[in-house]
This record gives C-alpha cells, structure tokens and sequence, in this order.
C-alpha cells in the first residue's frame, strides 16, 4: 500500500519560514521524482517544485528564490524549505510521487495546510 504523509503545515506570519515533510511508503523512492504542489480555494492546483531522481529541481516562478526542494532517498523523505512567506503562499501543499518510467503510477497525500497571516 502507497502512503504519502506530509507534515510541518500551519500558521505563520508574512516574512516567516516554514519545512514541510513529505514520508513515503509502499514506492521504490529513489525511482520517483517527487513533488510539491497546492491550491488555495477557487483555483486549480499548481506545481510548486519538483526534484527528480537525479536531484534535478524545477521551480514554480513564483517561489523561485525562497523555496527549496530537497529529497532524502535514504529516508524516503521530501522537503520544501519555504522562506520569507507571502499571505499568497497561504494553500493547502500536497506531496505527489511519479515514476520516473512508468508515470501512469502517480500517488498524492492528503495535504497540509499552511497559512500566512499575521
């Protein structure tokens, strides 16, 4: 069974920093590249960062320069470091793992939401 847990959403202020986690199971991780996306009420989901198997990163650019992807194979852990937070970053974030070969194989997790607000 494939899980995706993130963790480390909640409230904090504009300027303020935040470290989601995203744990895998039930996936050969280091095969999948791994992703961050979100989406606040009324609009679509949108990519946020991706990092591939070769720790390659893309970037939404409207985070480009404050969040930073990274990914612990040994851990089957994903992370995004995001800094100086906009109440625009304010969205529920979900994890999601494509194989790197067969990518009809997409799994989500659940979300967290991360608000920015003073």
């Amino acid at each position: 069974q494939v899980q995706l847990v993130e963790s480390g959403g909640g409230l904090v202020q504009p300027g303020g920093s935040l470290r989601l986690s995203c744990a895998a199971s039930g996936i050969t991780f280091s095969l999948n590249t791994m992703a961050w996306y979100r989406q606040s009420p009324g609009k679509e989901r949108e990519l946020v960062a991706a990092i591939y198997s070769d720790r390659s990163t893309d970037y939404a650019d409207s985070v480009k320069g404050r969040f930073t992807i990274s990914r612990d194979d040994a851990k089957n852990t994903v992370s995004l470091q995001m800094n100086s937070l906009k109440p625009e970053d304010t969205a529920v974030y979900y994890c999601k793992a494509t194989h790197k070969i067969w990518r009809e194989r997409v799994y989500w997790g659940q979300g967290t939401q991360v608000t920015v607000s003073s």
